[in-house]
């Protein structure tokens, strides 16, 4: 009733004064109905808002003002609900960033987290294999608590648990200028490249070391900066290190030559089927390059006649570190090997390497 009887106010006030115009009265019915309109949806708006639960208050938040012109035209009962739905918006977009920003903080957390730290020989003797699962440290060397200054090497002594960690790994390549240089490589081997459990008896005036036993070798490779692999099998197989004196100390010198076995072994068949003492004795369909008697032959023996050769390394210990109590020795390394040689099919590369070691007296 209220609506009709605004129509017809509305109606007459447009409209009075000129009766005789037809369009004008037509636009001024289609303005009224518009106006009507918008005053029933003004009112609809005012009755659904007592149903909505409004948001809980914010508090320490200020409120976000919009001064436009279009929201300040607005009757206050328009104003009313536009800034419920805004405070609801508000409010669930907080939530989301909230949750958000915590989503990122733990992210922070776990990805900031150290690679696992080396640990004392005694600490590590104290986890268990899923303790050690996954966490790296069974690719670390133990780390020497100084106590003491030296340890005495008595007759009959041994070297347990001996350790070699590298820490970087250069190759000796050719250069731009025609040089040969050690460049500095992109290791491509996961945590498996330690050598550990090494044995093997000690004797003293001078102090020499046998390597006897243990894990004495592992398979890694390398890569140089113009994307070439060089695979090598990092070893300490049958070491005989000397240093001069009776007992080890911080500065102690010591070092000797090791053998470096290949990196495939006789069983071993390249793409082509060829083996040592398995698989074809050459390469099918190259009769023309076998028969020139010349070049090709002498490269295609190379491919064809697998060795397994053995090569000689050497390497230089330092001790920084002793353990008079549990007669541990700590210290830096540097080897330098060859790398492999595809069963004398290519010529080898020089290794270098440098990390740290660990060894026990008993």
């Amino acid at each position: 009733d209220w609506s009709s009887s605004l129509f017809k106010c509305s109606h007459s006030a447009l409209t009075r004064g000129r009766p005789t115009e037809p369009l004008a009265a037509m636009a001024a019915s289609k303005m009224a109905r518009a106006l009507v309109g918008a005053v029933v949806a003004v009112g609809l708006l005012s009755a659904t808002s007592g149903f909505v639960q409004p948001a809980a208050p914010r508090v320490g938040v200020p409120e976000v003002s919009v001064a436009t012109s279009f929201v300040d035209s607005q009757p206050a009962e328009a104003k009313q609900p536009r800034e419920e739905a805004a405070q609801s918006a508000m409010s669930w977009t907080s939530s989301l960033l909230s949750a958000g920003s915590v989503l990122v903080l733990a992210f922070g957390f776990f990805a900031a987290q150290p690679a696992a730290h080396a640990i004392t020989a005694e600490q590590f003797s104290q986890l268990t294999y899923a303790q050690v699962k996954g966490s790296g440290l069974a690719n670390r060397c133990p780390t020497v608590e100084s106590n003491g200054t030296s340890i005495q090497v008595k007759p009959g002594a041994r070297m347990t648990n001996m350790c070699f960690e590298p820490k970087s790994f250069a190759v000796e390549a050719e250069t731009d200028g025609g040089k040969k240089e050690f460049v500095t490589t992109k290791l491509m081997t996961r945590q498996t490249y330690t050598l550990a459990f090494i044995d093997g008896p000690l004797t003293t005036n001078p102090i020499t070391f046998k390597e006897e036993d243990g894990m004495d070798h592992q398979p890694t490779t390398v890569k140089l900066p113009n994307a070439e692999y060089v695979p090598f099998l990092f070893t300490v197989k049958s070491l005989l290190a000397k240093g001069e004196g009776s007992e080890f100390k911080p500065g102690f010198t010591w070092g000797g030559e090791f053998e470096v076995p290949s990196y495939r072994t006789g069983g071993f068949l390249d793409p082509k089927g060829r083996g040592m003492y398995s698989g074809y004795d050459q390469a099918v369909a190259l009769p023309a390059l076998q028969a020139d008697g010349k070049g090709g032959q002498e490269e295609l023996f190379k491919e064809s006649n697998k060795v397994f050769d053995i090569g000689k390394g050497a390497i230089e210990m330092e001790v920084n570190k002793v353990n008079a109590e549990l007669g541990e020795i700590g210290g830096v390394f540097v080897s330098k090997q060859p790398s492999d040689t595809d069963m004398g099919a290519k010529a080898p590369k020089t290794i270098l390497m440098k990390g740290i070691f660990y060894g026990k007296v008993v």
